[in-house]
């Protein structure tokens, strides 16, 4: 049996349990149930920081690399199926990149609301896309009400090493400091482009499998 879930722009309240970016159609009970989820993903960060070119790759897995920049311009909506390890459950992460300057503004506003999780973007060449983080980190959790989302920081660009100003130390504490998992990629040497989205995914199935154990214990 199969349990879907799907990505909303709202809330969904259950008795005693709020659900937040995902709405379960059908109980999957029974052993070798699975469960199939939807989680919307903010991918947020300053301009250049490779925001577009991680999420190509990871899409591709690898396989598409875009060596001439190319600003985006509107909302992209990038899916990915991530199946979950040990599991028979996966989660679609519909990924929403947009311009760092129109993250939030009319036009994408709707598109952002209520996210199952998030992704902060800085380039580690540049000390104020590390400083804008706080900014991003900011926006992104006035558009739900959950108390607590699944998101990761993720540095780029590390192959440039000789220009890099933000260390990783620095960027680990502050990480910890705002309950986010840090990771680093270098999105030209395909390094590690696709572990902060897969940790992602397993950190809003676990967040599902806790609700679904707290409704349960209201039963």
């Amino acid at each position: 049996m199969v349990a879907r879930a799907s990505p909303c722009l709202g809330q969904i309240s259950a008795p005693g349990l709020l659900w937040s970016s995902y709405i379960p159609a059908e109980s999957g009970t029974g052993a070798g149930s699975m469960v199939k989820l939807s989680a919307k993903c903010l991918v947020a960060g300053d301009s250049t920081v490779g925001k577009s070119t991680l999420i190509q790759l990871f899409r591709s897995d690898g396989s598409h690399f875009t060596k001439n920049y190319s600003m985006t311009t509107i909302m992209d909506v990038i899916t990915k199926t991530v199946q979950i390890p040990d599991t028979g459950d996966s989660v679609e992460l519909f990924l929403c990149d947009s311009p760092g300057k129109a993250m939030f503004n009319e036009m994408t506003e709707v598109l952002c609301d209520q996210p199952g999780a998030f992704c902060l973007i800085f380039d580690v060449t540049s000390e104020t896309s590390f400083s804008n983080c706080a900014k991003w980190l900011q926006r992104v959790k006035s558009k739900t009400t959950s108390p607590y989302l699944p998101g990761v920081l993720v540095g780029n660009k590390t192959d440039l090493t000789d220009r890099r100003v933000v260390e990783k130390i620095q960027a680990e504490e502050w990480a910890a400091s705002h309950g986010l998992e840090y990771f680093e990629t270098s999105a030209k040497e395909l390094e590690n482009f696709d572990q902060p989205f897969r940790a992602l995914a397993k950190s809003f199935h676990r967040l599902y499998q806790e609700r679904v154990e707290s409704f349960k214990s209201l039963l």
